[in-house]
Parts: C-alpha cells; sequence; structure tokens
C-alpha cells in the first residue's frame, strides 16, 4: 500500500512544482495560490516551488518505506 500512497504523493508534489514554475492558470492551482498569497504575497510561486520539493522527497522516504 506504501507504493500506492508514494506514488499519488509523488505526483501531487510534481503538480505543485511544475505548476509554480509555469505559474499555471489551472483552476484548482488558482484556488490554492489565491488562498496562500494572503500570507506570502507575490512569493507564493515559490512557496509552492519548495513545498512541491519537499512532498516528493518525503513521498520517496514513504514510497521505499523509510517513513511511515
Amino acid at each position: 500500500m506504501n507504493y500506492l500512497w508514494g506514488f499519488l504523493m509523488f505526483m501531487i508534489g510534481l503538480f505543485f512544482l511544475v505548476s509554480a514554475i509555469r505559474k499555471s492558470e489551472f483552476i484548482v492551482y488558482k484556488i490554492l495560490t489565491a488562498r496562500s498569497r494572503v500570507l506570502w504575497k507575490e512569493k507564493v510561486h515559490s512557496f509552492y516551488i519548495f513545498v512541491g520539493i519537499i512532498i516528493m522527497c518525503l513521498s520517496l522516504l514513504f514510497f521505499f518505506n523509510v517513513w511511515g
């Protein structure tokens, strides 16, 4: 089961990373950035790049059964 959740988390992290780099107009990403813009102002895309990388790293640990 760790394979499924690890892969799913990796894909979510990849979505955050790619969307933040491209400054996507996808509706889900726009909703997330609108909520985060209150706290992070114009650095919201940098925040999502960082979050995407962290989620991808943690998902690899979960995928290989090192954590979780």
